[in-house]
């Protein structure tokens, strides 16, 4: 789609006149206009004003002319809701979700993110070597791991994740065992729905947050396993079944 187009789209979708969208970008109803009759297209600065009122990239604004990886793992970015946000809420087009949530880069330590992408790489096709010949190649050549010095964040956010992990274990929860790594989680894909006692069921997740967790085998044995989720304000643990079947929570404590 063309910048027009997309404009249009977006504008009708959500149900705003060229006005109410020219109020929110700070333009005259005229610029939308032009915008949408393809004789103009937006600048740097209300591209950026564009892409954080309608939650969508300014790559996908322009027509999607470039192909967009995370410049941490490597994914490829070839949908919007794959893409980080900034602390203000606009969209960071350098960075998956995993890698770098709200402002905060998720991985310091090159091997550990390695281990967790080879997971999700192996099939029939690509075995673990392979995947990790792969990423050992891929990781130094994207701008994060060659401008870490610049980047990271001198070990503050390894700190926190120690200190989370060891709150867990002081939990002692039985069955539980020893913590001893957390990984960036999209809430999309961990946000179960729980059933209360009242019969009511909820979901305590944010879907667009990004969040540390893990996934651990229960001591006990059997088909259930626990669910590890925490971020600045809380902690939860449950257990479920294979593909998150039937969930329990175990615990909700906020921090």
């Amino acid at each position: 789609m063309e910048t027009k187009d997309v404009i249009l789209e977006l504008r009708t979708k959500r149900g705003l006149s060229q006005d109410e969208l020219a109020e929110k970008v700070m333009v005259t109803r005229q610029a939308v206009s032009r915008w949408e009759n393809g004789e103009t297209v937006p600048n740097t600065e209300t591209l950026k004003l564009l892409s954080k009122e309608f939650d969508i990239s300014i790559n996908t604004l322009l027509g999607e002319p470039r192909k967009l990886i995370c410049q941490c793992c490597g994914m490829p970015l070839e949908d919007d809701e794959l893409i980080s946000h900034n602390k203000d809420g606009s969209l960071n087009e350098a960075y998956c979700k995993w890698c770098y949530a709200d402002g905060i880069y998720t991985y310091n330590d090159m091997d550990d993110l390695i281990d967790v992408c080879v997971k999700n790489m192996v099939n029939d096709q690509f075995t673990e070597e392979q995947a990790r010949s792969y990423m050992q190649e891929l990781l130094p050549t994207l701008d994060y791991w060659k401008r870490y010095e610049e980047l990271g964040d001198n070990g503050q956010f390894e700190a926190f994740k120690k200190q989370v992990i060891q709150e867990i274990n002081d939990l002692h929860i039985e069955g539980l065992p020893e913590v001893k790594k957390l990984h960036a989680l999209v809430g999309k894909y961990v946000n179960l729905e729980y059933r209360l006692p009242n019969g009511r069921k909820v979901k305590f997740l944010d879907d667009q947050t990004t969040y540390l967790g893990n996934q651990l085998e229960s001591e006990f044995g059997g088909e259930r396993c626990f669910g590890v989720l925490a971020n600045m304000d809380f902690i939860m643990i449950s257990t479920y079944e294979a593909e998150g079947e039937n969930p329990e929570l175990v615990l909700y404590k906020k921090r």
